[in-house]
């Protein structure tokens, strides 16, 4: 029988209510909805009306039907009126959550003289002389532009541009506050791979960098690689190498408590798209030799042909070494590590059971992992998911605002391989001997020293992998013209 699943903040609620003011009535709501299954955070006096006393309730719930549960229970309850029912999350969300602010004042004809008109002229004049004053001389020194066609939202799938915009203004709203990169959303309304290359190579001239978000496998492999071919800004497509590198970040200080080597590991990876190929390949370079990937056919091999494209023919062609066949339930016998990038519900406490002694299982699907860490954790060493409710969240939120934050202080004209090992490298670093457990392998996006640390070891490896455009100093000199 499954676990019973703990109350998010993701999903909680305030619910105003007018209750009649005698003794014993808040306690009676308080107990209606505890025993609903709500988690109360707070409860504050909003207001006094003739014999009643108004009250918002602030109720942590497992998921929308469960609010709506609680929400029925409290209507049941006589003495108590429900005025108003808000979600807290859509609150968050109301307006938009980032905003342009200028940098310098404009209070007089002198401050308007030198921002913009006439004084501006001489600024662009440079710029015309020398494309690259670009970066110095404009946002392009830390700004990117967060680019998606909506076709592959977290797991929600191609739901379009425009419901995609909530997750990029989140991208761009971390980007400012963990590593004070300025980042915009873009959201295009094409899927066609040509036009979306086109459109994101002329905004370059606006942009130190772009990180790529959301686009469904195979086509964002295209569209990545053409962009990085043709343009000398860092192109980095987060749900690909972001994943990698966090993931790696993961692997590195589990191995350290279960005592395996890279070499020596089983990974069964669930979901052969975009962060299924880039994890697997970070994984290879680190040393992991035998990783089989399974889609919704089945382990993929050499030989196969259905349900194949051309990175899956790469795949199949680099991994798989004994040629593994059958469901993803028969090739768990053995795994050492689950690495889940896929859907909800896809394994079974019956194939943690096959899996190797001390195994360890990344189920990250978003916002439902593979399998709920309470049916899971009885049977494995180490647990983590995506999410940020559960202990050992292994989220792109680590990487992306490091990475860009060294790759814009040393300029690099791209985010390399050696970048992304020294962003895993930094980020497992963080997690001190003394700390590290169990359910704690991995830093909480909240300790600033991550961003720092990721930020410091991009860059070092930008100038020792010779693709750093800016000497190693905080910013460049700006010459008079």
């Amino acid at each position: 029988m499954p676990a019973t699943l703990s109350p998010s903040e993701s999903y909680s609620i305030t619910m105003r209510v007018d209750i009649q003011n005698r003794p014993g009535m808040l306690g009676k709501l308080t107990t209606t909805i505890g025993d609903a299954g709500g988690d109360i955070g707070a409860v504050d006096m909003s207001g006094v009306g003739k014999g009643t006393v108004m009250r918002d309730v602030t109720i942590r719930a497992r998921g929308v039907d469960h609010a709506q549960e609680i929400i029925k229970a409290v209507q049941q309850v006589a003495g108590v009126k429900i005025i108003n029912v808000s979600d807290r999350t859509f609150l968050k969300h109301l307006g938009g959550k980032i905003e342009i602010s200028g940098k310098i004042p404009v209070k007089t004809r002198n401050d308007l003289s030198m921002a913009y008109t006439p004084g501006v002229a001489r600024v662009c004049m440079a710029i015309a002389k020398d494309v690259k004053k670009s970066f110095t001389l404009t946002i392009r020194r830390n700004t990117i532009a967060v680019v998606s066609d909506g076709t592959a939202v977290l797991g929600l799938g191609d739901i379009g541009p425009e419901a995609a915009m909530p997750v990029m203004e989140g991208k761009a709203l971390i980007f400012k506050e963990f590593a004070g990169v300025d980042a915009w959303p873009i959201c295009l309304a094409t899927k066609d791979t040509d036009e979306i290359v086109r459109i994101v190579k002329t905004l370059a001239p606006s942009f130190g960098g772009i990180n790529l978000e959301d686009i469904s496998a195979p086509r964002c492999f295209e569209i990545e690689d053409r962009l990085k071919a043709e343009m000398d800004i860092p192109v980095f497509h987060d749900d690909q190498h972001g994943t990698a590198v966090v993931v790696l970040a993961a692997l590195l200080n589990s191995l350290k408590i279960v005592k395996k080597r890279m070499e020596d590991l089983k990974v069964v990876v669930a979901g052969v798209g975009a962060s299924g190929v880039a994890c697997s390949k970070i994984l290879m370079n680190a040393g992991v030799r035998n990783i089989i990937g399974v889609d919704r056919v089945g382990a993929i091999y050499k030989g196969r042909r259905q349900h194949m494209n051309f990175m899956k023919d790469w795949y199949a062609g680099h991994t798989n070494p004994s040629n593994e066949k059958g469901k993803l339930s028969d090739v768990m016998a053995g795994a050492d590590l689950f690495l889940g990038l896929s859907g909800p519900g896809l394994i079974t406490v019956d194939d943690l059971k096959k899996m190797a002694k001390d195994p360890i299982v990344f189920a990250m699907a978003n916002p439902d992992p593979e399998i709920q860490p309470e049916d899971a954790s009885p049977y494995v060493r180490i647990m983590a998911t995506g999410r940020s409710d559960y202990p050992n969240q292994i989220n792109n939120s680590l990487v992306f605002p490091g990475i860009f934050r060294g790759a814009l202080d040393s300029r690099a004209s791209c985010i390399n391989e050696d970048m992304k090992m020294a962003a895993a490298h930094a980020i497992a670093s963080c997690v001190g001997k003394d700390e590290l457990s169990e359910d704690y392998i991995i830093p909480s996006m909240f300790n600033r020293r991550v961003v720092q640390a990721v930020a410091r070891g991009v860059s070092k490896a930008a100038h020792r992998t010779k693709v750093a455009r800016r000497a190693s100093r905080a910013y460049a000199e700006i010459h008079l013209e």
